[in-house]
């Protein structure tokens, strides 16, 4: 086993400037069983690393750009070298994304602090798909994974998460060789309480002389002066340090304001027999057994107390006695529990598909297939592509996204979002699928197929995505957010523009044609009499069924400027210029009237985009135009598809092809069987699939 740790940018792993998380990781890897295979990585300016297996990444920083993602970077560049099996994340969860996308290691993450300030965990959404994305979570208190699980139902996920308490040394102590000194160790702030430390302190010195107090810590932030003959205040000293006071000292004080993750301090302090006094903030109850609790955070309480113990040497040793002798978090203690995970997640064997070409799956389908509009738009392309993935032999399950939430909204659910979420969690319990698959699902819950995944690791989710996404298009922040969100949960995504064409990435995007279907685009056009030159509809409209009072768009003007130009040609257009858009078997008896077809798309061409009406024109043999900018003429030659470079060249070419019957024939009849032969639905079904499992393949598109 492979192990590589890999801490915070900027956290010190050195033994003059250490941190608690530095601390925590050079101890409990001394203890491991797998000491000889681990590497920590980290980032420090100086030398005199805490253990010899330290790797440093060290990167110039520029205000211009990220050190951190230059850190991270840097480590994802190691790995790929020499790749671990497990790689350990200290509280940066919003490494774990960017590490799961790049490299094939099994994560387990550590959180030190309150996961709900910490970026990458702060939303619901985050923390579930950090539970989709590391094999473990570790939490350094109960109180710190309570935070975690906020909104989240923790007992789902029993077997993704535990408690890793920071440990120390237990060594032999004799309490009544303890002297008489009082320690506060920390950040000197007040939201550590060190101003009601320091006022309930002086007067305890004042009083009672044959006491002392020690400080260690600083805080340049904040100014907090106090002083007396019998107050020694340290700055910044290494753990052993600490742990030699801790050991000569009969009382320690953690008095926080804030809700401490968990408290260093105070678990040494009780380590070393020290009457621990604390706050019941955060994680502080939870470092020993025995605390000593401050009813009210007033210098004046934490003086009482502290004068009770120094006045009853019989009680104050109790508590000495108790924290030492309950004492149980070791190093010995604590490092077996993460060894224990370590070996589970390398020895346990997950369920895994071996997925091959004869592999029958069971898929789940989500997309609009717009039951509620009779009909009228059966020829979409989720119903195209799920005939393939029928053609292909798997078991589908079909929902209808769109269609479910129009028809259950009610006043408890207005939007209907909830019955789908509900019954989508619930159809993926009891269907227990492969993969699932979904067509501009914008309402499924991206939580719910987080638990999902979470529940099922050998779960695929797959999206497709039709609409346009180049900045040059129509509605690109809306359509970017959309296929982006989903793609934080999905294994593949395909979309209709080359993916490097974007000025955005999409994590593991792959190109899909749109694809054409035989049992609905079934006509010969080429073998016909049309009664129309050319053919263009625009589908404004498409839920209302009727065209948008004032609603116009570039390609009406375009097409308005072409009939200008082409006054001889006879043009069949419909959802512009007063005509109604055509629909269901209406469309295809108007688009069977023509010889020719115009594919023109919203927004300025970019590679390979194409709205699905391309599908439509090619696969029903019509002699089709496209911009030769959509780079289409790495799939198609001029004997198969006619390409444009402007406006005067598209009419000079309709009205050649519009009086040479033979060409438009056997141009339409070669581009017709090139794309039923290689775009067809079964094809691209089969692409979305091998692509999701692996599977190597080539199709005629890559």
């Amino acid at each position: 086993m492979k192990i590589a740790i890999l801490l915070p940018y900027k956290e010190d792993y050195t033994s003059k400037y250490s941190g608690a998380v530095s601390i925590h990781v050079s101890n409990l890897y001394k203890y491991s069983k797998y000491k000889n295979n681990i590497e920590i990585f980290g980032n420090t300016n100086f030398k005199s690393y805490l253990t010899k297996n330290f790797k440093n990444i060290t990167i110039k920083e520029n205000i211009l750009s990220s050190s951190n993602k230059k850190y991270l970077n840097k480590f994802i560049e190691d790995q790929k070298k020499n790749l671990s099996d497990i790689i350990e994340i200290h509280n940066r969860p919003n490494y774990v994304d960017t590490i799961n996308n790049n490299l094939n290691s099994k994560i387990i993450l550590y959180f030190h602090n309150n996961p709900l300030s910490i970026a990458g965990s702060k939303l619901k959404s985050e923390r579930l798909l950090l539970l989709e994305k590391c094999e473990y979570i570790f939490f350094n208190s109960k109180w710190t994974k309570d935070q975690f699980f906020k909104e989240i139902e923790e007992n789902r996920f029993n077997d993704k998460f535990g408690i890793c308490y920071q440990s120390t040394k237990k060594i032999k102590l004799n309490i009544d060789k303890k002297n008489n000194i009082i320690t506060f160790v920390g950040k000197l702030n007040s939201a550590k309480g060190y101003d009601i430390f320091g006022n309930a302190i002086i007067k305890i010195l004042n009083k009672y002389n044959k006491w002392k107090s020690i400080v260690v810590g600083d805080e340049p932030r904040e100014k907090h002066v106090f002083e007396h003959k019998n107050l020694k205040i340290y700055s910044f000293k290494d753990n052993e340090f600490v742990l030699n006071l801790l050991k000569k000292a009969s009382i320690s004080v953690a008095c926080s304001r804030w809700e401490e993750p968990f408290g260093r301090s105070s678990l040494e302090a009780c380590s070393m027999g020290c009457a621990t006094i604390i706050t019941n903030r955060g994680g502080l109850i939870e470092t020993t057994k025995n605390p000593i609790i401050l009813k009210n955070l007033k210098s004046s309480e934490l003086f009482n107390v502290i004068e009770k113990l120094i006045l009853n040497k019989k009680l104050r040793q109790k508590y000495q006695k108790l924290n030492y002798k309950s004492f149980f978090l070791t190093h010995e203690y604590v490092s077996k529990i993460i060894d224990n995970i370590r070996e589970k997640i390398i020895n346990k064997n997950l369920k895994l598909i071996n997925i091959n070409r004869n592999s029958k799956l069971k898929i789940i389908h989500i997309t609009n297939f717009n039951l509620r509009y009779f009909g009228r738009l059966q020829y979409n392309t989720g119903i195209r592509i799920n005939n393939g993935l029928i053609r292909l032999g798997h078991n589908i399950l079909s929902l209808s996204d769109r269609d479910l939430i129009s028809y259950t909204k009610s006043i408890r659910d207005p939007s209907g979002a909830k019955y789908l979420n509900k019954l989508i969690l619930n159809s993926i319990n009891n269907f227990k699928p492969d993969i699932i698959i979904l067509g501009h699902a914008d309402r499924v819950n991206i939580d719910v197929l987080s638990e999902a995944k979470i529940k099922n690791k050998s779960l695929k989710i797959s999206q497709w995505f039709l609409d346009p996404l180049s900045r040059k298009g129509p509605d690109y922040e809306k359509n970017k957010f959309r296929v982006i969100e989903k793609s934080k949960i999905c294994d593949t995504s395909f979309v209709t523009s080359d993916p490097n064409s974007l000025d955005f990435k999409i994590n593991n995007s792959f190109f899909m044609p749109n694809p054409c279907d035989n049992s609905l685009d079934y006509l010969r056009n080429y073998e016909m009499k049309p009664e129309y030159d050319i053919f263009y509809a625009i589908s404004h409209g498409v839920h209302r069924g009727i065209l948008r009072p004032g609603k116009t768009d570039e390609r009406e003007i375009f097409i308005k400027k072409l009939k200008s130009k082409c006054k001889e040609i006879s043009f069949d257009t419909y959802g512009m210029f007063g005509i109604q858009p055509v629909w269901g078997d209406e469309f295809l008896t108007k688009l069977s009237n023509s010889k020719m077809a115009l594919n023109l798309s919203r927004g300025k061409p970019v590679k390979y985009y194409s709205s699905d009406r391309l599908a439509q024109l090619m696969g029903n043999g019509l002699l089709t135009f496209i911009n030769k900018d959509t780079q289409y003429g790495d799939f198609f030659n001029n004997k198969e598809m006619i390409f444009y470079s402007n406006l005067d060249d598209l009419s000079e070419k309709i009205k050649k092809y519009s009086k040479n019957d033979r060409d438009w024939r056997k141009i339409a009849k070669n581009g017709h069987r090139k794309y039923q032969k290689h775009f067809n639905s079964t094809n691209v079904s089969n692409y979305i699939i091998d692509k999701t499992f692996g599977i190597k393949s080539k199709y005629y598109w890559e």
